[in-house]
């Protein structure tokens, strides 16, 4: 087997360190130990002081999934979760799992390149289907419909979407799950960013509440402000399949940190205040692009998103998008990500507003067009 360059990770392995300014970044605001520490109750901190470094579950800690599910999930059983070090993980051992030779993958595009990569490693066969800026990156039933094959296994799709910040609304994941269930079709449903954001129908429920053959990730990365804890999650109603999922990952990181599993109970306990945090934060940042946006509208252009910290961004200029971002990494320090780290044709660019930051960088931005 041989796989591709991941190009988002080989590009944010070059610059994401060393650029002055992230404005492409795809996480909200970052926490201190000691900030997640201050909000634990007498009965957690115990478990942090007295925690023993040793190997922990496959699935996770039982505490932590009990957490989970009813911070999340509230109509699945905690058995329904299974937990991984971090969300790359969780889509490598279930797209793995679920993907066999011959068969037929759909991804919606733009995407996280795992998502069509890790079924190509195992040999199926991967049909992709863009969401458009004239639908507002909505997702499109018709397009689906259209791509569906006897052998069709598995549905891959991301709201709220990374790069575009679109989300699905309640309607449409209802009709999504209706055509799935009529093929027979498995859903993995990325939903790092689920409650981040202000979507304007509301939220759609995970899809693995409402569809038995729905696998949705979640990940304390995104929403929550903590890659740093590698601690992600899959909840999926078979249990059989979870099974499977959780031998693959015997083959990978066996199990989760035990120091993560703690701080990660701790702020899912914890969870209201934390995304109320970061939904200020990014609203206010909103605030600041819409401006931005409106002032230099010769120049930029976007669907404004409803859901996560990232937005695509058309730049309206002659000059290529992969060059406006390198003079602008250059002269200004400022990092964007171009479209074309999507394998998207499109002259646009991703940029992130879950950060404290951002008002900074987005001065920075305003200095490099006006000069």
């Amino acid at each position: 087997m041989t796989i591709n360059t991941f190009k988002l990770e080989e590009y944010l392995t070059r610059h994401e360190f060393s650029a002055s300014f992230l404005l492409c970044c795809s996480d909200a605001e970052s926490f201190s130990m000691q900030e997640i520490l201050e909000l634990a109750d007498s009965a957690d901190r115990a478990l942090w002081n007295n925690l023993r470094l040793g190997y922990t579950e496959v699935k996770g800690l039982p505490i932590l999934r009990d957490q989970i599910a009813q911070s999340l999930y509230p109509n699945l059983n905690p058995k329904l979760i299974s937990c991984f070090a971090g969300a790359e993980e969780g889509i490598f051992c279930a797209l793995f799992t679920l993907c066999e030779p011959g068969e037929h993958v759909i991804v919606l595009t733009p995407c996280y390149q795992s998502f069509i990569e890790i079924p190509k490693l195992k040999k199926a066969h991967v049909s992709q289907v863009s969401l458009k800026p004239e639908n507002n990156w909505r997702i499109n039933l018709d397009d689906i419909k259209n791509e569906i094959r006897p052998n069709t296994k598995c549905l891959v799709i991301n709201f709220p979407h990374n790069p575009t910040g679109q989300v699905i609304s309640p309607d449409e994941l209802n009709n999504l799950v209706k055509l799935c269930d009529k093929h027979g079709i498995w859903l993995f449903s990325d939903e790092v960013y689920h409650l981040l954001g202000n979507p304007v129908e509301g939220w759609a429920k995970p899809a693995a509440e409402i569809y038995p053959r729905a696998l949705s990730l979640g990940v304390m990365s995104k929403a929550y402000g903590m890659a740093g804890l590698r601690l992600g999650w899959i909840a999926c109603q078979n249990e059989n399949l979870l099974k499977k999922i959780e031998e693959v990952k015997h083959y990978t990181s066996i199990c989760n940190s035990a120091p993560s599993e703690i701080i990660g109970l701790i702020a899912l306990k914890n969870h209201v205040k934390i995304l109320s945090r970061n939904n200020f934060i990014v609203a206010k940042n909103l605030e600041l692009i819409d401006k931005l946006f409106q002032k230099y509208s010769n120049l930029f252009s976007w669907v404004r998103p409803q859901g996560g910290c990232v937005g695509f961004v058309e730049y309206k200029s002659d000059e290529l998008v992969d060059i406006f971002c390198e003079r602008l990494l250059q002269q200004s320090g400022v990092l964007l990500m171009p479209a074309s780290i999507y394998d998207h044709k499109s002259n646009c660019f991703r940029i992130g507003f879950g950060r404290k930051n951002m008002p900074e960088a987005l001065a920075r931005l305003e200095d490099f067009i006006k000069s």
